[in-house]
């Protein structure tokens, strides 16, 4: 489904990613990890029309992205739920929802909606209220939410547990593979590496801008040098 090669982006004169190559199935859960600082976010800002490539491609269903304006990338099948979730404070939920379907033309959109309060039930009950009133785990499941709003085929999320207690981590870590059960494919950033390895197909290490490693979500778990820098384990 998505195809990158030789990708370099940056801020200003400073060049961060440096020749990033990684490719996703459809209907797969493939985990980007690494340390603060490595690329992680700037990786998904470029992939989605936020940030210029400036050398390198991005190929999505076989087509060529990179330079495709965001709004565009969203109509065509990308959506990104966003680091520290960036929900609209003084909206409703409903309305943040209706705000994640803005670029469709109303089909379906009540039905849309309907699905994810089943898939959320404390959205339901919080829909007249303001999202920038609900807890962290709730303001996270409303931009899951919201970017599910614009259905796409991929699904890109920055830092899904930031700043949740563990048990909401937990919560919403349950919720990812099922969404990929229901067709979505996703491509995640994550810090806490063993939960995100535990439910992914496949996973990438970047460190500096470059990928280091790859494989399995089993095999990244069992690498004692992946052990030792992001899971808090040293080798016996």
């Amino acid at each position: 489904m998505l195809e990158v090669s030789d990708l370099h982006a940056g801020y200003g004169r400073v060049e961060v990613l440096r020749g990033v190559s990684l490719h996703v199935g459809r209907g797969e859960i493939v985990v980007l990890i690494g340390p603060n600082g490595a690329g992680k976010t700037t990786t998904l800002k470029t992939l989605v029309g936020l940030l210029p490539a400036r050398r390198g491609s991005i190929r999505f269903e076989g087509r060529e992205v990179a330079g495709v304006p965001a709004h565009r990338l969203v109509r065509a099948g990308i959506a990104l739920i966003p680091e520290g979730r960036l929900v609209f404070p003084d909206q409703t939920v409903r309305d943040n929802l209706l705000l994640g379907g803005y670029a469709r033309r109303g089909d379906g959109i009540e039905g849309d909606i309907e699905r994810h309060f089943d898939r959320f039930p404390i959205l339901r009950e919080r829909q007249g209220q303001l999202a920038g009133t609900l807890s962290g785990g709730e303001q996270q499941m409303l931009a899951i939410a919201r970017g599910l709003m614009a259905r796409p085929r991929l699904l890109l999320l920055d830092e899904p547990s930031l700043g949740l207690a563990p048990r909401l981590v937990r919560a919403v870590f349950e919720v990812l593979p099922r969404l990929r059960d229901d067709g979505v494919t996703l491509l995640l950033v994550e810090q806490v590496a063993t939960l995100a390895l535990g439910i992914a197909d496949r996973g990438y290490v970047l460190e500096r801008g470059r990928i280091v490693l790859e494989g399995t979500g089993r095999d990244l778990l069992g690498d004692p040098a992946v052990a030792r820098a992001y899971l808090g384990k040293r080798r016996a």
